[in-house]
């Protein structure tokens, strides 16, 4: 018996150890951004699944079995209405499942706006280029990389989406130099408006403040910012959502099809908001099949 455990404890050990050698975690800026979202109050993870107050940026890359690597990433945005993460089954489960198919899964974790419209975005710009810089150590395609969001988080990720640039040939910060254009966008019960008749209330006032100028709140607007070069993109949502109006979605496909940008759109009948990984939805063996042939289609994972 002593045999049997003590295999078993190696075993783990092993698993474990593999596990983490293919698990990092990076700053975003560890030298320090150069502007701050206010929040003092120490960073806490609540009811085993949500991050609050966070006012320092990471990612945690989780790399899949060198074996099964494609060459492809994607950069998860949790959800969590712009005043909280919801990072484990908007985050590291999704990575989780990435890594399954060969994908990099590169969780997020961006400062909360705390009324600083332009510190998400920022974040979020920051970590396309910070993957993009170490393409070469992560075996992974620069060409091959896709951002996604849930909920508020599908509101980052349509903001990157619509708001990339270029990078700064010039800049000192060699990261700085790539662009932050990601490759296809995946967008799960998306926030896309800040229009205040079809938005998500709270993730509005939690990123724009109460009352917003027209300016600020069409900028933020993404169903408006839609270009010639914006990712092809897919969204998943329920009809039943209570908390993110279901238009957002169909708001931004209908302008994604003006500008001719492949895009898909799976509605389901049920399910609500927040589902994420959980599997007490119907339909969630569904869009992962949904998802899986998506790659297929962009060459993110082989057939």
């Amino acid at each position: 018996m002593k045999r049997i455990v003590a295999s078993v404890m190696l075993l783990c050990a092993i698993v474990l150890l593999a596990q983490s050698q293919n698990k990092q975690i990076l700053p975003l800026w560890p030298n320090g951004a150069k502007e701050s979202n206010g929040i003092t109050t120490p960073e806490k993870t609540e009811n085993q699944h949500r991050i609050i107050n966070i006012s320092e940026a990471s990612i945690t890359v989780q790399l899949p079995a060198a074996s099964k690597a494609t060459g492809a990433a994607v950069v998860i945005c949790p959800g969590g209405g712009y005043i909280a993460e919801a990072a484990f089954h908007e985050g590291y489960q999704f990575a989780d499942w990435l890594n399954e198919h060969g994908i990099a899964g590169i969780v997020l974790k961006y400062r909360l706006p705390n009324g600083h419209s332009d510190i998400p975005l920022t974040d979020a710009k920051r970590a396309m280029r910070l993957v993009r810089a170490h393409t070469n150590e992560w075996n992974i395609d620069p060409k091959k990389i896709a951002i996604a969001g849930f909920s508020a988080g599908g509101h980052l990720a349509s903001t990157l989406g619509t708001h990339f640039d270029d990078g700064d040939a010039k800049a000192s910060d060699a990261v700085e130099r790539f662009s932050s254009r990601p490759d296809l966008m995946l967008l799960f019960y998306p926030v896309v408006s800040m229009k205040k008749n079809v938005t998500h209330a709270g993730s509005r006032s939690n990123l724009l403040g109460q009352n917003p100028p027209s300016e600020l709140e069409d900028l933020y607007s993404n169903e408006l910012q839609v270009k010639a070069n914006t990712p092809p993109t897919i969204l998943f949502l329920s009809d039943d959502d209570g908390a993110v109006p279901p238009v957002n979605s169909i708001q931004f496909y209908n302008a994604l099809k003006e500008k001719k940008i492949p895009s898909s759109m799976a509605i389901f009948p049920t399910g609500g908001h927040g589902w994420g990984m959980r599997t007490n939805v119907s339909f969630w063996q569904i869009w992962r099949e949904m998802l899986a042939d998506w790659f297929v289609k962009y060459q993110f994972v082989k057939q």
